[in-house]
C-alpha cells in the first residue's frame, strides 16, 4: 500500500446519460448542417467549437452527484464556446447544468445561484444597450436571462416545491406517530383501568370464597361446613354477577346495553353488610361512620374511586386482618373527601387468603390519577389505610 487515496467515481443516472447522448447528437447534428450560433464571430475552425461540446456533454453526466464541479466547467465552456462558431446544443446542455446546480446543489449554493444569475442578466443588458446603443441590445440581455436566470429561476421553483411536499410528508409522519403513541398510551392507560376494575369488582367475592372454603376444609364441623359453604354460594353468585357486567361493558354492545350501576358511597352500607356476613367465622367485625355533609354530591370519578378504595380496604382486611373491629370513616371538609379505614393488625390464626399486592397498587393509582394522595402501612397493632381526593367538581372536570 503506497497510502495513495482513490475517489470513486459516481455512477452517472440513467436520465443523465440519456440526456448527455441526446444533446450531444443534436449538437451535432446542428454543428454538420451548418447551425451556429455565433455566425462570422468565430477567431478559431468550425471543428473547434465541437470541443467546449464534449466537455459539457461529459459534465452533463455528473450534474446530480457533482453539481458545482459541472456548472463551473460549464461557465467556462460556454464561455469558449463564445470564440467559436457557436454551438445551439452547448447552450443547451449550459442551462440544464444551471438548472441541475439549483436542483441538486447545496443550499446556499441553491440560494444564491437565482440571485446572481438575475444580476448578471441586468448587468449585460445595462451593458450591452450602454455599449451598443441600440433596441437590438436588449436582446442580448434576454438571451443572458434565458441562458442563466431562467434555468435558475426554474430549479428554485422547483427544489422549493420539492422542500415543502418533503415537509408536508415529515409533519405527515410526525402526527401519525404521535397518534400512535397517543392510541398507545390509551390502551395502556385502559388495560390500567380495566385490572383495577376486575380486581376490585371481584377480589372481594374470591377472597371470602378462599377464606370460608379453607375454613370448610380445616374444620370438622357440619354446622361450620355448612355456614362456610352458603357463603361460598353468595359470593359466587355475585362475584359472577360482577364479571358479567364488566364483560357487558367491554363487549360494548351500543344503545341496546343495559346501563351498568356505577357504585357511590351511598352502597357503602351494603357493602359494610356484606363484609360484615363474610367477616363473622373470623372474629372480624365492620362499623362504617359516613360523616359526609348531606345534600352535597361528589363527582362520579371521586365516588368510585373512594367505593373502590373502601372495596379493597375491606378485602384486604377479610385476608390479612386479626379478630377484631374494622372501622371505615367517610369525611368531606375544606373541598377533600378523606377515606380511613383501619384494621386490626398482627399474626392472625387461622385461614388466610394470600395476596399480590395489587390492590394497594390500585388504590394508589386510583386517588393519584384524580389528584389525591394515597397511603398504607401498620401503625403499631392498626393497619392504616388512608386516601384523600378532590371533592370539587372543578378539580376532577380536567
Amino acid at each position: 500500500m503506497d497510502g495513495t487515496v482513490t475517489l470513486p467515481i459516481p455512477r452517472p443516472h440513467r436520465d443523465d446519460v440519456f440526456l448527455a447522448v441526446v444533446s450531444v447528437t443534436g449538437g451535432l447534428l446542428l454543428w454538420s448542417l451548418g447551425v451556429h450560433g455565433n455566425g462570422n464571430r468565430a477567431f478559431f475552425p468550425d471543428w473547434v467549437a465541437l470541443v467546449p461540446l464534449a466537455v459539457l456533454g461529459v459534465m452533463e453526466l455528473l450534474r446530480r452527484s457533482m453539481p458545482r464541479l459541472t456548472l463551473t466547467v460549464g461557465t467556462v465552456g460556454i464561455v469558449a464556446d463564445q470564440f467559436t462558431v457557436g454551438s445551439l446544443g452547448t447552450v443547451v446542455i449550459f442551462t440544464d447544468l444551471m438548472y441541475a446546480a439549483v436542483v441538486y446543489g447545496k443550499p446556499a449554493m441553491a440560494r444564491r445561484l437565482p440571485l446572481t444569475t438575475g444580476l448578471i442578466t441586468v448587468v449585460v443588458t445595462i451593458a450591452s444597450v450602454a455599449w451598443l446603443r441600440t433596441p437590438q441590445a436588449l436582446l442580448i440581455g434576454f438571451v443572458t436571462g434565458v441562458v442563466c436566470f431562467g434555468p435558475a429561476l426554474t430549479g428554485a421553483t422547483l427544489r422549493n416545491h420539492r422542500e415543502a411536499a418533503e415537509a408536508a410528508r415529515l409533519r405527515a409522519e410526525q402526527t401519525a406517530l404521535l397518534a400512535e403513541m397517543d392510541r398507545a398510551q390509551a390502551v395502556v392507560a385502559e388495560r390500567a383501568r380495566m385490572a383495577r376494575e376486575l380486581h376490585d369488582m371481584v377480589a372481594n367475592h374470591l377472597s371470602a370464597i378462599a377464606i370460608h372454603s379453607t375454613a370448610a376444609l380445616s374444620i370438622d364441623s357440619p354446622a361450620t361446613s355448612r355456614e362456610a359453604l352458603g357463603v361460598i354460594r353468595e359470593n359466587s353468585v355475585q362475584g359472577l354477577a360482577e364479571m358479567r357486567r364488566l364483560i357487558g361493558l367491554l363487549r360494548d354492545a351500543g344503545a341496546e346495553q343495559e346501563a351498568v350501576a356505577v357504585p357511590s358511597l351511598d352502597g357503602l352500607d351494603s357493602l359494610i353488610g356484606k363484609a360484615r356476613t363474610n367477616g363473622a367465622g373470623s372474629g372480624l367485625d365492620f362499623v362504617l361512620e359516613d360523616r359526609r355533609p348531606p345534600g352535597e354530591p361528589l363527582p362520579a370519578p371521586v365516588e368510585l374511586a373512594a367505593y373502590r378504595i373502601v372495596q379493597e380496604s375491606l378485602t384486604n382486611a377479610l385476608k390479612h386482618a386479626v379478630p377484631g373491629t374494622v372501622r371505615v370513616r367517610v369525611t368531606r371538609a375544606d373541598g377533600v373527601l378523606t377515606v380511613r379505614v383501619d384494621s386490626p393488625y398482627g399474626q392472625r390464626p387461622g385461614p388466610r387468603a394470600p395476596g399480590s399486592g395489587a390492590g394497594l397498587v390500585g388504590m394508589r393509582e386510583r386517588a393519584e390519577l384524580l389528584g389525591g394522595h394515597f397511603t398504607a402501612g401498620a401503625a403499631g397493632t392498626v393497619w392504616q389505610v388512608r386516601a384523600t381526593l378532590p371533592a370539587e367538581e372543578k378539580v376532577v372536570a380536567g
